[in-house]
């Protein structure tokens, strides 16, 4: 996991920010073992703005995988950021309940959760039909 933490706290660097100047990176590990990164890009319309989670699985999911084994999330703050609501379902649409996501607390510290911690009552396919 120290290597998902070190790839988000690189890619959080490559941030656009100008509105918040709260950088966020991601990493998000494939289950053959690929790693994918993400950072935030707002936009001035901040609904336009892309989160680093979903711009993480974007770019894995653009390269053919549906199957994620880890995410790791950090912020310039190492605040231990974990991913927002929206970015919750994003994941939650390709990972199980138990897909761990460690957030960086800075130094040696995160926190870690499986994704049904932090998104009970998922909305699922099923729930369309």
């Amino acid at each position: 996991m120290d290597e998902l933490i070190e790839a988000a706290r690189e890619v959080q660097e490559r941030a656009h920010v100008p509105y918040s100047d709260y950088t966020v990176g991601a990493a998000l590990r494939t289950a053959d073992g690929s790693v994918y990164v993400g950072c935030n890009i707002e936009n001035a319309n901040y609904s336009n703005s892309l989160h680093a989670e979903e711009v993480a699985i974007a770019e894995a999911v653009k390269e053919g995988h549906r199957d994620f084994s880890e995410l790791a999330v950090s912020s310039g703050a190492r605040d231990g950021v974990t991913p927002c609501g929206m970015c919750r379902q994003t994941l939650a649409e390709f990972c199980d309940d138990d897909l761990p996501v460690v957030c960086d607390e800075g130094g040696d510290e995160t926190s870690e959760y499986a994704l049904g911690e932090l998104l009970p009552n998922t909305i699922t396919e099923e729930m369309l039909e």
